[in-house]
């Protein structure tokens, strides 16, 4: 079974709101083996969404709308749906009970809209909203289903959960879809493309697996999906894909489900029973935040120095004035300085430092916007790298704190650098 997702509002089309239904719906239908050909999102015209419904319904086994159920003049979704399955508006008792205990419940008084959201298109099996007033609707004819629920996410979400999934699942017998996400970094798209060369080593030939290249700042996600007719069937090709993936770049390979790099190195402490500082000049605390983002991280995070100018270098962490003074503040040798003098501080195992140009102002010929020198320090060695991450600021220190990040893993697991 295929589907179309389509939301209706103009505040979606305008920016006003972000469509967050859109992406988890289509999860939750792939959950259900229904993977998702289309989204549409269309505004408060009727005309266009009556285009939408004709269009999507003729293509899609399953068709989900959200939005335009409200009690207000510009919500007309049920009176399109009307017009689209050619009934009429009817009471739902049921519905209306349940407003009128909503009603109670909050100590406010009904009036004619309030009883104008228990009308349903008498056509229609009526779907509870059990956290809101607008109920939702599912029309069925020819093998193909169309589920109308309210824009409201979180009523949204109930309705997708509680029935329409488990409703889904006991019509959708014949297929699976699963996915797999190995996250990389350290390496360009361009680049762990070059390293994986025939991608039908890793997805074969016959059509029930493919491989999506998703890049971000922090590295590129390789999102492996399967469709097949039983669960065994798709998880024994999600693991052969994965294995084929490990085995051609297995080094910039960091996590095969949802977790961070911070996560990992978390996990990694942990096993090794090491302690953690850090010391952090251009990335202004970022690198802290996302060690502090994992849950029990002070069982190997110890705290960190945000080290901003020069003379809390000196002072907070050692660094010689002549260093700053002959290398510069974003050098390897001040870098290397304020890992060592960090991790001496604080008496931990092993310390990450940052210094660099995030910009956009600040940059020379010889030190330009972006450069920035990532330092590691432990009780055997302490180096320095040179990176340059842009000049974007903000995606700087995310990029910073990633390869911060990952030249420790690297460390902790004795991979190269």
């Amino acid at each position: 079974m295929n589907a179309e997702i389509i939301t209706i509002g103009d505040e979606l089309l305008i920016g006003q709101v972000i469509n967050t239904n859109q992406a988890y719906i289509a999860e939750q239908l792939n959950n259900a083996g229904i993977y998702c050909d289309r989204m549409t999102t269309v505004g408060d015209t009727a005309d266009v969404i009556i285009d939408a419904f004709s269009a999507a319904f003729k293509r899609a086994d399953v068709v989900c709308v959200t939005g335009g159920l409200g009690p207000t003049h510009d919500d007309i979704t049920k009176k399109m749906v009307c017009e689209f399955f050619n009934t009429a508006l009817v009471i739902h008792n049921e519905t209306l009970e349940h407003i009128k205990a909503l009603a109670l419940q909050r100590n406010i008084a009904m009036i004619q809209s309030n009883v104008d959201q228990a009308l349903v298109p008498a056509s229609c099996t009526v779907i509870p909203n059990t956290v809101g007033t607008a109920p939702g609707m599912m029309f069925e004819q020819n093998g193909k289903y169309f589920f109308v629920m309210p824009g409201v996410p979180f009523e949204m979400k109930g309705m997708v959960d509680s029935w329409i999934v488990p409703f889904l699942m006991k019509k959708n017998t014949v297929s699976v879809v699963r996915h797999r996400t190995l996250k990389t970094t350290g390496i360009g798209e361009s680049m762990l493309a070059n390293e994986i060369g025939d991608i039908n080593e890793v997805i074969g030939t016959d059509g029930t697996t493919t491989l999506a290249f998703l890049p971000n700042p922090m590295g590129t996600k390789l999102r492996i999906t399967v469709k097949e007719t039983s669960e065994d069937a798709a998880l024994v090709k999600l693991q052969h894909a994965e294995n084929v993936l490990r085995t051609k770049a297995e080094k910039y390979i960091y996590s095969s489900d949802e977790k961070d790099l911070e996560d990992i190195i978390g996990i990694l402490l942990k096993e090794q029973s090491l302690k953690l500082t850090t010391a952090e000049s251009c990335t202004g605390g970022l690198l802290a935040n996302r060690i502090t983002n994992v849950s029990g991280s002070s069982e190997y995070f110890l705290g960190g120095y945000v080290v901003y100018q020069n003379r809390l270098k000196i002072e907070e962490l050692g660094v010689p004035e002549k260093l700053i003074l002959d290398h510069g503040a974003v050098s390897k040798e001040v870098a290397e300085a304020m890992a060592s003098g960090a991790r001496m501080s604080a008496q931990a195992d092993i310390a990450l430092s940052t210094t660099g140009i995030a910009g956009p102002s600040g940059g020379t010929p010889q030190k330009p916007v972006g450069l920035c020198w990532i330092g590691y320090s432990d009780a055997s060695s302490t180096f320095a790298m040179k990176f340059n991450f842009g000049d974007n600021r903000l995606r700087f220190k995310e990029r910073a704190t990633q390869a911060a990040l990952e030249m420790m893993r690297r460390k902790l697991l004795k991979m190269q650098h």
